[in-house]
């Protein structure tokens, strides 16, 4: 009997164990039940699939500029390359669109700025992401400022009002719902009485409910002569009624920290707001990153509410184009539209936040 000694070379995994049709085999077509279930759900697709990419693409018309040129069976994007300025900015003038376009490409920058792992100077853009972008955004839209002409926010509309909308929400809501939290886990009777009362009276009434009232009854109770926009009026009252419930998602993210973290840092001699800021914090708003990006994303749908106080944000605008005589019958093909923006932001919002949670380790993984 010979002793090697040396090592064996490698060699492959045999060919059934790895690549595309291992992973068939072990997913899609493991044993018999798995097989049919497989080969049916692929023959529902192809009845689903077929006539919809038919529609979509392949007998859809794509070029002209009235219902004439839409003369073939399947989809009139014709409609939505028509009235696209409408629904990107709403009435805005168009010899002003150049503003909302910079404010647009001034914000894809931020983003893409703070979502870039390695670029620099990540402290000063989100300052001046919070600081700095509203009050410039606010000076373009609107204008009055550096001799540009004011543009109402009545004319603010379609994609531009929904990103409005969206954004002033989120980042206002987030802070007001950390302040919740935290009072309603404070020791100090009327902060925690107040924290609750508020939060579930927000959560207990509709949003459309809120709106309405902001819109209509709200200027009853104010004084003479002083009205408030009715955009802000929107905006007020969707950014409390989201911060209710980032409160009780953010309050579910404190609960899971252990308490002994908290008393470690308090036995080091640390005020309160240092252990929050320092300590609890940090880990909550880690786990509960999955929450908090839940509730942005219904907060970016509820935005299609605002309709019924007379914004017309995306959805609203599309809704509005459906009623023009010139186009009538395409309605399926605008609500398509929408959707599919609506889709493309919530979409990306959510891979983002997976984005996050694989990069923090979110979720204490062993």
């Amino acid at each position: 009997m010979t002793i090697r000694h040396e090592m064996l070379p490698e060699r492959p995994a045999p060919s059934l164990t790895v690549g595309p049709i291992a992973w068939l085999r072990a997913n899609l077509f493991s044993g018999p039940v798995n097989s049919v279930f497989t080969l049916l759900g692929l023959y529902l697709l192809y009845i689903l699939l077929t006539p919809t990419i038919q529609w979509a693409f392949i007998n859809a018309d794509w070029i002209g500029t009235s219902r004439d040129d839409c003369s073939r069976e399947g989809a009139c994007w014709v409609f939505v390359n028509a009235r696209l300025p409408q629904f990107i900015y709403g009435l805005y003038p168009r010899a002003e669109l150049w503003r909302p376009n910079v404010v647009f490409a001034t914000f894809a920058v931020l983003i893409a700025w703070l979502a870039i792992p390695r670029l620099p100077f990540k402290r000063w853009v989100t300052l001046i992401a919070l600081i700095g972008f509203p009050l410039f955004a606010y000076a373009m839209l609107y204008g009055g400022y550096f001799g540009l002409p004011v543009v109402e926010t009545h004319r603010w509309g379609g994609l531009m009002l929904t990103l409005v909308l969206a954004v002033v929400g989120m980042v206002a809501a987030l802070p007001i719902g950390i302040l919740l939290a935290l009072g309603r886990r404070s020791q100090m009777p009327i902060v925690k009485s107040f924290c609750v009362v508020f939060i579930e009276f927000w959560r207990g009434v509709p949003l459309i409910t809120i709106l309405f009232m902001a819109s209509v009854m709200l200027p009853l109770f104010m004084p003479t002569g002083v009205s408030v926009d009715r955009l802000i009026r929107a905006l007020i009252g969707i950014t409390l009624f989201q911060s209710a419930y980032m409160a009780e998602v953010i309050r579910g993210g404190l609960q899971a920290i252990p308490k002994g973290q908290e008393e470690a840092a308090a036995a080091l001699g640390m005020s309160y707001w240092r252990r929050m800021g320092l300590i609890v914090l940090p880990q909550a708003l880690k786990m509960m990153i999955p929450g908090i990006v839940n509730t942005f994303i219904s907060l970016f749908k509820d935005t299609t509410l605002v309709m019924i106080i007379g914004l017309f944000d995306l959805l609203g605008i599309v809704q509005a184009a459906l009623s023009d005589s010139r186009w009538l019958g395409f309605a399926v093909e605008g609500y398509v539209f929408a959707a599919f923006l609506f889709w493309i932001f919530c979409f990306s919002m959510s891979r983002y936040s997976q984005y996050l949670e694989r990069k923090l380790h979110t979720g204490h993984k062993r």
